[in-house]
C-alpha cells in the first residue's frame, strides 16, 4: 500500500515538514483550492504542489478532489461545459504524475453532520451526526447552515438546488452520472489516472435529496456504467460503515480481489441506533468498525492502493480545521502501519 495524507496547500497549518515526519509517509493528498469547479486548474499551481512536496521527500500523486460542478450533477445549464473542463482538468493532472483523483456525486453539500467538536469523556473531540438534531430541521423554510455545507451558497440558493435534485430524483442522478463517467473515463485512462468516487456522507437521503453512492448494489451499479479499472473507488470505511446495513469487510474484500478500489479512507465510527454516528479514534475498539480484517482482505487481494488516515480527532489541545490536526491522523497513520505489517507478514508466513 501507498501511504498518503491529506493537505490543504498553503493554508494547512500542518506543514509538509511535519507530515514527512511521519513513519512511512509516501503521498500527498492535495488539491488547487483556489479555483472555483468549472474553471480550469492552472499548470502553474499543480506544478508548486508537486515542487513543494518534493522538496520535503513526498510524492504529489493523489487529488481529492476536482470538484463536480453543480450543473453536471442536475444536467443542466452549462453541463456540457463543465465536463469539458473537467475533462482538461484531468489531463493537466496526468501531465504533472498524478495517479489517482478522488471526487464525489454528492448533491449540494459533500458531507454532513451536526456538530464538529463533541467531547469525549477522555477531552477529545471529534465529529458526530446525530439524527435527533436533524429531525426538526427543514432548509426550506428554516435559515440553517450545517458543517459541510458550502458556505457561498445564500440559504435560498441552497433552496433552490434542493428543489432541483427533490424533483431530478435518483434515477436522473444516475443518468447525470453515467453521462459523465462516459466522458471522463476515456481521458482518465489516456491521462494515466484512476478516477475514485468517495461514497455519499452519511450514505442516506437528507432532507429528501437524493444520493446514490450508498451501498454495495448501488457501487456495483456506478462500476457497471464504464467497466474500467480507470472508474474505480475511493472506498471510505467510516462514509460507508456508518450504517449497519453495510457490511464493510465484505465490500472491501470484494472490489479490493477485482481490483476496483483505487484509493482507501480508513477511519473508524460507532454507529448509534436510529441513523447516528459519532467518529472515534482508528483503533477497532474504539468503533464498530474491524479496522484489522479490513486490512487484512486488502492485503490478501494484494492491495497495492493509496491509503490515508482520515478524519483524527482533535486530542493533546492542538486546534485547527475540525477532523483534520495533525496527531490523531499521525496516530491513525502508525496504526494503519502496523496494521499493514501485521497483515503482509502473517500472508508471507503461511
Amino acid at each position: 500500500m501507498k501511504l498518503s495524507f491529506r493537505h490543504y496547500g498553503d493554508s494547512d497549518p500542518i506543514s509538509l515538514e511535519y507530515i514527512s515526519q511521519i513513519p512511512g509517509m509516501r503521498s500527498v493528498v492535495s488539491a488547487v483550492y483556489d479555483v472555483a469547479p468549472g474553471k480550469v486548474w492552472p499548470r502553474e499551481s499543480l506544478e508548486k504542489i508537486k515542487r513543494s512536496c518534493e522538496e520535503h521527500g513526498l510524492i504529489f500523486d493523489i487529488v481529492e478532489s476536482v470538484p463536480v460542478h453543480e450543473d453536471i450533477k442536475l444536467g443542466q445549464g452549462r453541463c456540457d461545459e463543465y465536463i469539458d473542463v473537467y475533462c482538461e482538468n484531468i489531463r493537466r493532472c496526468g501531465e504533472v504524475g498524478v495517479k489517482c483523483i478522488t471526487y464525489n456525486f454528492m448533491p449540494v453539500f459533500d458531507w454532513t453532520r451536526t456538530q464538529l467538536d463533541r467531547k469525549a469523556p477522555d477531552g477529545s473531540t471529534s465529529l458526530v451526526l446525530y439524527a435527533e438534531q436533524m429531525a426538526n430541521l427543514n432548509p426550506l423554510t428554516d435559515d440553517i447552515h450545517l458543517p459541510g455545507w458550502d458556505a457561498s451558497y445564500t440559504q435560498e440558493e441552497v433552496r433552490d438546488l434542493i428543489r432541483a435534485y427533490q424533483e431530478l430524483g435518483e434515477e436522473g442522478l444516475w443518468k447525470n452520472l453515467e453521462k459523465f463517467l462516459k466522458k471522463i473515463i476515456p481521458v482518465a485512462e489516456e491521462s494515466g489516472i484512476r478516477m475514485a468516487i468517495h461514497p455519499d456522507d452519511p450514505p442516506y437521503s437528507i432532507f429528501g435529496i437524493p444520493r446514490i453512492i450508498t451501498c454495495e448494489e448501488n457501487v456495483d451499479r456506478m462500476l457497471s456504467i464504464v467497466d474500467s479499472p480507470a472508474n474505480s473507488l475511493c472506498l471510505c470505511t467510516g462514509s460507508l460503515g456508518c450504517v449497519a446495513s453495510n457490511d464493510i469487510v465484505a465490500m472491501v474484500k470484494k472490489y479490493a480481489e477485482r481490483d476496483r478500489i483505487a484509493f482507501m479512507h480508513m477511519r473508524n465510527v460507532k454507529i448509534i441506533e436510529g441513523g447516528s454516528f459519532e467518529e472515534r479514534a482508528h483503533l477497532s475498539s474504539c468503533g464498530s468498525l474491524d479496522m484489522y480484517a479490513i486490512t487484512k482482505v486488502l492485503v490478501d487481494a494484494g492491495f497495492d492502493g493509496y491509503v490515508r488516515p482520515d478524519h483524527g480527532r482533535m486530542i493533546w489541545g492542538e486546534t485547527g480545521k475540525p477532523g483534520y490536526g495533525l496527531f490523531d491522523r499521525a496516530l491513525g497513520a502508525t496504526y494503519i502501519n502496523g496494521l499493514f505489517e501485521a497483515c503482509e507478514k502473517a500472508k508471507e508466513n503461511k
